[in-house]
């Protein structure tokens, strides 16, 4: 079977080590233990993972953060994956660094990556995996610490964080979202 997953975050050399960007980590931290290579394709950066029996197709949209749902809607077509073997990693604010939370779907929680994706898939209910980047900001500095580069002690957590949620990636991919959600939202 194949599953799409979806690191969401913003291309270009500028947004790199920002902490919107901690989607297109999980899934390079995929690829390299997979020892994939990425493509540039249509809407965005291509690999393809095999775990056990399943294929993992991992993107990068490069439609930026709020065009998100054109490139997840593109591939899921191009790759004839239903929206129940999509799994899309992304940046959350109300989750310490590194705590992870994976969902069936619900609120975008003002997420303009997650909001496109609903309003272009017509549906709410895909799975998400949320990577905590902390809430460490003055009041109306939301979007600058989103843009921001992670302290020096969350780098140093960072590569346990990072395998830890490829894990999770796995587990949704061999065993099934509530398989992971058990094994994982505790983590």
């Amino acid at each position: 079977m194949n599953h799409l997953i979806a690191g969401l975050g913003n291309i270009g050399p500028e947004y790199v080590r920002t902490r919107h960007n901690i989607g297109f980590r999980v899934v390079d931290t995929l690829a390299e233990a997979a020892g994939a290579a990425w493509e540039d394709k249509r809407y965005g950066a291509v690999a393809t993972v095999k775990v056990k029996n399943q294929m993992l197709t991992l993107l990068k949209p490069s439609t930026y953060m709020n065009l998100s749902g054109n490139a997840v809607r593109y591939w899921l077509t191009e790759k004839k994956i239903e929206v129940e073997r999509l799994l899309v990693v992304v940046d959350d604010l109300a989750l310490p660094f590194g705590a992870l939370r994976l969902r069936p779907g619900g609120s975008e929680a003002g997420h303009n990556g997650l909001r496109h994706i609903s309003q272009t898939l017509g549906t709410q209910q895909y799975a998400r995996l949320r990577f905590g980047i902390g809430s460490d900001f003055p009041r109306g500095g939301q979007v600058d610490y989103v843009l921001g580069e992670f302290s020096d002690d969350d780098l140093q957590l960072m590569p346990e964080r990072l395998a830890l949620a490829a894990e999770a990636v796995r587990a949704f991919a061999l065993s099934g979202l509530q398989f992971a959600m058990n094994h994982y939202n505790k983590k």
